[in-house]
């Protein structure tokens, strides 16, 4: 009897899409909260690219799908409270067998001045509990993010406290602009991958440009 001969698996197979997911919690009544920026950027997304409300249940997110930049995209809203986020992503990213590489969570950074735009190719949370919970769930920390600057709390009030409140006034312009900053930076990470967008996007928010 001949030995058998050693085989090895095939490769994984992963899908083409990619999977943008933005953090926030669901109801009216946090809609313009320094916490659901990552809400806000998805909302900004799917207008600028025409992809369809938010309306279709999957699991424990809200969806929109279509493409952008010819390639195709699934937009994430997890609706499990920002904490329990990964629940969520992590059920998605393996219906869709997503490769970390095209998973983008899109995030508030309260450790980041307001108006600052920051995306990293992995890294740790850095406190941001529903990061830290779509970490948990996928497993890894190894997939691309952007972080929108919202400010440190000033005085004695708390963090949490801080990110549950409101944005106003030029506040929210210059958030609101650099959501503006974070949506061209997805078309770019989309067509070049991380390090492109990373090169061209990041950094403080700028009045003039």
């Amino acid at each position: 009897m001949f030995p058998s001969t050693p085989t090895t698996p095939p490769p994984k197979r992963y899908s083409d899409k990619y999977l943008i997911v933005g953090l926030g919690n669901p109801g009216r009544e946090y809609g313009l909260n320094r916490h659901n920026v990552g809400f806000i950027l998805l909302d900004r997304l799917a207008e600028r690219y025409g992809l369809p409300p938010f309306t279709k249940r999957q699991g424990q997110a809200l969806t929109s799908d279509g493409t952008i930049a010819d390639a195709p995209v699934v937009l994430v809203k997890p609706q499990t409270y920002m904490n329990l986020s990964g629940e969520a992503v992590g059920a998605l990213v393996r219906f869709y067998e997503i490769h970390r590489d095209r998973l983008l969570v899109c995030v508030d950074d309260i450790d980041l001045p307001v108006g600052v735009l920051r995306l990293r190719a992995r890294g740790t949370s850095g406190g941001q509990r529903g990061l830290q919970s779509v970490i948990d769930h996928v497993g890894t920390q190894a997939f691309p993010r952007v972080r929108i600057g919202i400010g440190h709390p000033t005085g004695h009030r708390a963090a949490e406290t801080h990110v549950l409140q409101d944005m106003q006034g030029d506040e929210l312009e210059i958030i609101s602009a650099t959501v503006d900053k974070a949506v061209d930076a997805i078309e770019t990470f989309i067509r070049g991958g991380i390090v492109l967008a990373m090169s061209r996007y990041n950094g403080p928010f700028d009045r003039e440009g």
